[in-house]
């Protein structure tokens, strides 16, 4: 077997501000999480779920993935596959290099007057991983042994997959909240924004759809959109969306950034008005889904099903104590409503 990241794939991702982790992993710090150091706002994760935006270690475990999605800001030399042909680190490679690389890309800021020094104090202190830079995370051969890492470290996590690989997401351990993207209301939208090599792409995503309804803990359906390719049929967006029954929607403007400047235009790329205003003709046709929330810098909008406002009250924090606190099974019977809101 072969490296993922080649000498030459490494050299190119250095030049775009990411830093390797092993044979296929990668990190790079968010845009975010230098704004939040800087005192200048923090996420849409912070906002929506409570995550510390200046303690997140934004990273994939795989290079690779299935697809060539049009918005992605990788790209096309970025390897592509639909098995894993490479060598697998293990997991504690995986996540002490990746770790150590996050520290180092934020040295520069420890010089920097204008940084908010109680942020940049407590960033030295990663408490959450976001599996979803680039490529497809899910397909490294270990991942529910990192994740259960992680946990062991108190450091909880997101994982983002494109819905190609169901056996995967099926066999995926106990996470702290579950993504799949939906980047297509239909098969040949699909087809158009994801550039799958799997020719069975679409039956491919609504298996996982099955899958990610079977999840005991927290999932999310994303859906990046993309203005005058896949901002149509809110009706069918729907329909998958009941299939699975995520606790929560995240509808997405295409943001013009990276390499997807190649194949896209700036004018692809909602308002956040627009955004909003497609994410309430999908709320339309979803009874139990209400508009919760809104990061109008992100371009963000959230449906959030009903069943977490309580007394009134929306409840989507994660309650991080009670999650590091269930045993980190691979699958659990405790319902998810009790183990991850305030």
């Amino acid at each position: 077997m072969q490296d993922m990241i080649t000498k030459e794939i490494k050299k190119n991702l250095e030049k775009q501000g990411y830093r390797t982790a092993g044979s296929h992993s990668a990190v790079k710090i968010c845009g975010w999480t230098k704004k939040t150091i800087l005192g200048k706002g923090t996420c849409y994760k912070h906002k929506f779920y409570g995550i510390n935006t200046h303690q997140c270690l934004q990273m994939t475990t795989s290079m690779s993935c299935a697809n060539r999605c049009v918005f992605c800001w990788r790209d096309y030399k970025s390897p592509v596959s639909k098995d894993w042909i490479w060598n697998i680190d293990e997991p504690n490679k995986v996540l002490e290099e990746a770790k150590e690389a996050h520290h180092k890309l934020l040295i520069g800021f420890f010089g920097n007057d204008k940084t908010d020094k109680k942020a940049l104090k407590e960033s030295k202190k990663i408490k959450h991983a976001a599996l979803s830079l680039t490529g497809e995370p899910i397909n490294y051969p270990k991942v529910n042994e990192l994740i259960q890492e992680m946990h062991k470290q108190r450091i909880s996590t997101f994982l983002v997959t494109n819905g190609q690989n169901p056996e995967s997401i099926k066999k995926l351990g106990r996470i702290t909240q579950l993504y799949l993207s939906v980047d297509g209301a239909d098969k040949e939208t699909l087809r158009e924004t994801g550039k799958p090599l799997f020719t069975d792409y679409w039956e491919r995503l609504l298996k996982s759809l099955e899958e990610l309804k079977e999840k005991k803990y927290r999932t999310c359906i994303r859906i990046t959109l993309i203005k005058g390719m896949n901002d149509k049929n809110p009706e069918k967006y729907a329909e998958l969306i009941k299939k699975a029954e995520p606790d929560f929607v995240e509808v997405k403007s295409y943001m013009f950034i990276g390499a997807s400047k190649e194949r896209l235009k700036k004018e692809n790329m909602p308002t956040h008005t627009e955004t909003m205003k497609f994410t309430e003709q999908i709320q339309k046709h979803l009874p139990n889904y209400e508009l919760m929330s809104d990061h109008k810098p992100s371009r963000v909008a959230l449906l959030t099903h009903i069943k977490h406002k309580i007394r009134g009250k929306w409840k989507t924090w994660i309650d991080f104590e009670a999650f590091f606190q269930e045993k980190q099974e691979y699958n659990t019977d405790t319902p998810k409503e009790n183990i991850i809101i305030k």
